[in-house]
């Protein structure tokens, strides 16, 4: 409750999306990923892919599931606007390193991304916004 209300009373832009939109939003998301990562998991045990493939996976859930940690834990804007910055940049790197391989989880990545594209936008003006 009290980095819901430190949340609450940071300077967000107008275009901030309501709270309750980030649940569903993510849940749709945490599908997609599931789906998505496990099939690149289980081709890398299979040996389809290389190590240096995945890598790009397993570092942005590392990323993502850092952020509410960073963002709401410690209640800093910057190691979460440095942390979203990584998630977008390897989910980027990520998109290219599995196209090759396996298109459709390369596609299935996009809704994803958009939305990391917004977040990114969103978590560097509040990040400003409140220096």
């Amino acid at each position: 409750m009290n980095s819901y209300n430190w949340y609450s009373q940071l300077i967000k832009p107008s275009w901030s999306p309501p709270a309750w939109l980030f649940g569903p939003v993510w849940t749709f998301l945490y599908i997609l990923i599931a789906v998505s990562f496990g099939k690149v998991f289980l081709m890398f045990f299979q040996k389809k892919i290389s190590f240096i493939v995945i890598l790009p996976f397993i570092l942005n859930l590392v990323f993502n599931f850092a952020f509410t940690p960073l963002q709401f834990g410690l209640k800093n804007n910057f190691l979460a606007a440095v942390d979203v910055i990584l998630v977008f940049v390897t989910l980027i790197w990520a998109i290219i390193a599995i196209y090759p391989h396996e298109r459709w989880v390369a596609y299935i990545q996009i809704p994803y991304m958009l939305w990391v594209s917004f977040a990114t936008i969103l978590q560097l003006t509040i990040t400003y916004l409140n220096v």
